[in-house]
């Protein structure tokens, strides 16, 4: 039976850009910009294309938290290569691009593991001679990744009639992703990233509810055995973020707040709205 896929669940946890003023557009592209080049400088140019903006908040929020040392400095791309562009560079950056290529060899393996999917083989391929380097510096965050990833594949093709179970496991993996370090602060990112990861798993899954019920893809909703309850599936939402945005506001967040606050109050439920729509155009199309 089909599964979900981990690559569908990132690409939510992204700012409005037109709420932003300049400066914090800046800093939010010089962050972007900044792993993209780190992944590069880390993996390879290629490893590039995996760069999802999930990884912009990880980064930008560690930064806040931890204060660390950090520079931006202009830099041109293939992409850009006619304007140079701010880009970020720092500890929390580099975490947040090796946590990006980790998550995207265990998402392609899935793929190719699952489907046969001939562009997750090649994805595969190119990120896994650069996967034992990020494995050996962050050890339990990669084991965290393949377990999350094990546990909630077999959810997926048993087709688990309780949303919470596959929700817990990538709501897991995201409290293991945002726990750099292991202080203080650890059971604080444990608690906001667990829910942050859960308001993920069943947005995408609202989302995408018709069409994996048309394509026969597992969606825990749709196990629930259940009539489609749009309203029910907002109240799953509005409460895991209640719930992250309580503990994300006990931290000391001093610089970037403004930008965080945007993405989080802000940023996913437009992209929310957005793909709600695109799916809804999709269906009048068909």
């Amino acid at each position: 039976m089909a599964q979900r896929g981990v690559d569908t669940l990132f690409g939510y946890v992204a700012a409005s850009l037109q709420e932003l003023d300049q400066t914090q557009r800046q800093r939010y592209m010089g962050a972007y910009c900044g792993i993209c080049r780190a992944i590069g400088r880390r993996a390879s140019g290629p490893s590039r294309l995996a760069l999802n903006y999930d990884m912009v908040f990880l980064a930008l929020l560690l930064s806040s938290l931890y204060e660390p040392e950090e520079t931006t400095a202009p830099g041109r791309c293939l992409l850009h290569p006619l304007s140079a562009r701010p880009c970020l560079s720092g500890p929390t950056v580099d975490y947040a691009a090796d946590m990006n290529v980790a998550l995207a060899f265990f998402s392609a393996d899935d793929h190719w593991r699952d489907n046969h999917r001939p562009d997750a083989l090649a994805l595969r391929t190119l990120l896994k001679r650069h996967y034992p380097a990020i494995a050996k510096q962050y050890p339990r965050q990669c084991q965290a990744i393949t377990g999350c990833i094990s546990r909630l594949s077999r959810l997926e093709q048993d087709r688990c009639p309780n949303p919470d179970m596959p929700a817990n496991c990538f709501g897991q993996l995201m409290g293991e992703l945002f726990t750099w370090r292991q202080d203080r602060w650890t059971p604080y990112l444990r608690e906001m990233a667990m829910a942050l990861g859960r308001f993920i798993y069943f947005m995408d899954a609202a989302v995408d509810y018709r069409q994996d019920c048309r394509r026969g893809n597992y969606n825990p909703f749709a196990a629930m055995d259940a009539p489609p309850d749009p309203a029910r599936w907002e109240q799953y939402l509005v409460l895991e973020m209640g719930r992250c945005t309580r503990i994300y506001e006990m931290l000391p967040l001093v610089q970037d707040k403004a930008l965080l606050d945007n993405i989080l109050y802000s940023g996913v439920w437009i992209a929310y709205r957005q793909k709600l729509k695109k799916e809804s155009a999709r269906r009048s199309n068909a």
